[in-house]
């Protein structure tokens, strides 16, 4: 799971959240004021919550340092204050989100959430070769092996594995690959042709390691799903 960073002076309110990322299955390292946080290793940060307004600085200056440096992981700022300068300071120094306080639990692990499934998809887009037990895509030299063996795709079947990928664990819409392939490749993909190339797709592919499933989920009626587990 994710390891998150909270910066957040309020002792009540950092412990709420950080008992309730290690409920979720994340991983939790806390800093209450800007030199405890100053102190931390940041390289293997997958989030930060950052507060504003803090008794030795500011969420926002943390922030933009954090981005000078390179560390481009996804910030939420936890700010009372909404109105629409600070909003637009905080995500033009190159925050992410923001919440305001006092704000829903439920709302902010929604938020958390969100914020990573985006950052997955962003680190697979960036990633020349993703592998998942035995199967590796390399999305640069168009190459996909399983035990170390070639599967021949089409360009059409590749399309589809790399949409399916770059959105792992979410629902692709069968209209959203119409969209998509026609972008691509400029061919005009008919809905049966789209049926029968996901199941020519699946079967090329073959099962999970250790299971008698397959990694692409068909959703009847809605789409297509990639799966990892």
């Amino acid at each position: 799971m994710a390891l998150i960073l909270i910066l957040e002076d309020d002792e009540v309110i950092r412990g709420q959240l950080a008992r309730m990322l290690k409920d979720k299955g994340h991983n939790v390292e806390e800093a209450a004021d800007v030199k405890e946080f100053d102190s931390k290793p940041h390289d293997n940060i997958s989030l930060f919550l950052l507060d504003v307004y803090l008794p030795d600085g500011d969420g926002f200056s943390v922030c933009e340092k954090l981005r000078k440096n390179g560390n481009m992981a996804p910030v939420i700022f936890l700010t009372s204050c909404d109105d629409e300068e600070s909003i637009t300071k905080g995500l033009d120094i190159g925050g992410d989100d923001y919440i305001t306080k006092p704000f829903r639990m439920s709302e902010l692990m929604s938020r958390i959430s969100a914020n990573l499934r985006r950052q997955a998809m962003l680190d697979t887009r960036n990633s020349k070769l993703y592998t998942l037990g035995t199967l590796s895509i390399n999305f640069n030299t168009l190459e996909v092996k399983k035990a170390g063996k070639d599967i021949q795709l089409s360009p059409t079947e590749f399309a589809l594995l790399e949409i399916l990928v770059y959105n792992r664990g979410l629902i692709v819409k069968r209209n959203i690959f119409f969209e998509k392939l026609w972008d691509r490749t400029g061919t005009f993909v008919e809905d049966n042709t789209l049926t029968v190339t996901i199941s020519r797709l699946k079967n090329k592919l073959g099962k999970m390691d250790g299971s008698d499933e397959a990694y692409i989920d068909t959703i009847r009626g809605v789409g297509y799903r990639w799966r990892e587990h």
